[in-house]
């Protein structure tokens, strides 16, 4: 048979066009880029199974859908000096945040971690007087309970109608065993149980306004990712959590959007005397036997090699989180779900639709291993 003229073929080279042709008329190029991707790997998997008409019409049908579902309605709600609170306003993706909805002409509450720190006092300096620094540790319920009475004598009857939960932070990137059980607890409380209070305490104000709850979890929040153990299990949590809630709060009319970044470089990551302090604690609570296996060099070597790693693969600039933050809180109909940055999306869909065995090998290719287990290979 003449594959080139297969109607499935046929079919499969008019599926493509149609998929270009969405892309370029996009508003939101890079989300619908890796979707467009993934439905084009989908067609050409069927067109190498050799599928019959009806079974590509059916997937024809299905791809134009849900890219139909992800482009249409992107219009913009008007600002009207709309009220957005973003918790870790001090630096990274919050800070940057802050300052782009007060452009925009939101009215902004950025809570910080030390409203006497410079990222505050840059905030302050930068921006208009729409914007209004909240001290507000989110690991501490009664500085959080005073935010919510400083954000209800501020916008008064206007309402609240978004929180951000960007709120986190990282942790030594080591194998799961060797940290420390007060590393795991400190991600959980602020990336996770923070997040939930947080929610938990403005919620009412966003029933009011039908807004927005926009929480800010990671690519590793479902993608399973080596030396990551205690971070990504927190945005595991809080994954789950924003998609329990936003089938819970659809009936009040609160709409609920996952923000999942791939590589970006903030300084979340910290500086070298943090991780240097960290390792020293790491070799201190670990046990002799612990640290055979693994090898002193191996725990002082890893993390370096890591961090490097990841400072190289991620991308300086963050407008495409920007970008998909203000999509979240001002699109008429959001999508549920954005993951910003290269191949993100690619990676969640890899992980969820490949076969685990052949997903764990490539990525076990990706990192070195404990000295103990090379010597028995």
């Amino acid at each position: 048979m003449n594959l080139l003229s297969s109607e499935s073929v046929w079919l499969c080279l008019a599926a493509t066009t149609v998929l270009g042709v969405i892309l370029c008329r996009s508003k939101s190029p890079g989300q619908l880029q890796s979707q467009a991707v993934c439905l084009a790997a989908l067609w050409g998997g069927a067109w190498l199974l050799s599928l019959s008409l009806f079974c590509n019409l059916l997937l024809f049908s299905l791809s134009c859908f849900l890219l139909y579902v992800c482009s249409s309605d992107q219009e913009l709600l008007p600002v009207d000096q709309k009220a957005v609170l973003v918790t870790g306003s001090d630096s990274g993706f919050g800070h940057a945040l802050a300052k782009h909805l007060d452009k925009l002409g939101f009215t902004v509450f950025a809570g910080v971690l030390d409203e006497k720190g410079s990222g505050a006092e840059e905030l302050r300096k930068s921006c208009s007087e729409r914007l209004s620094v909240l001290q507000m540790d989110v690991t501490k319920p009664e500085e959080i309970k005073d935010a919510h009475s400083k954000v209800i004598e501020r916008i008064k009857d206007k309402g609240l109608w978004a929180v951000v939960n960007n709120a986190g932070i990282f942790h030594l990137p080591i194998d799961g065993e060797l940290i420390p059980m007060t590393d795991y607890k400190k991600c959980m409380a602020v990336n996770y149980f923070g997040a939930v209070e947080v929610t938990k305490a403005f919620l009412p104000l966003l029933r009011k306004s039908k807004g927005r709850l926009v929480n800010v979890s990671s690519m590793g929040g479902t993608v399973p990712l080596q030396m990551l153990a205690a971070y990504n299990s927190t945005k595991a949590a809080l994954t789950m959590f924003s998609s329990i809630m936003r089938q819970e709060l659809s009936k009040w009319g609160v709409k609920v959007i996952i923000i999942q970044p791939g590589a970006f470089r903030t300084n979340i990551v910290g500086t070298n005397d943090k991780w240097e302090k960290l390792e020293k604690g790491i070799l201190d609570q670990l046990p002799q036997d612990v640290q055979e296996d693994y090898s002193q060099d191996y725990i002082m070597l890893v993390w370096k090699n890591y961090l490097k790693y990841m400072m190289g693969k991620s991308n300086p600039d963050i407008t495409p989180v920007l970008r998909d933050i203000q999509q979240a809180i001002s699109a008429k109909k959001p999508s549920p779900l954005y993951a910003p940055g290269q191949l993100a999306f690619l990676w969640i869909c890899f992980n969820s639709y490949s076969p685990t065995s052949f997903f764990d090998y490539v990525t076990l290719k990706i990192f070195p291993i404990p000295r103990a287990l090379s010597m028995s290979n």
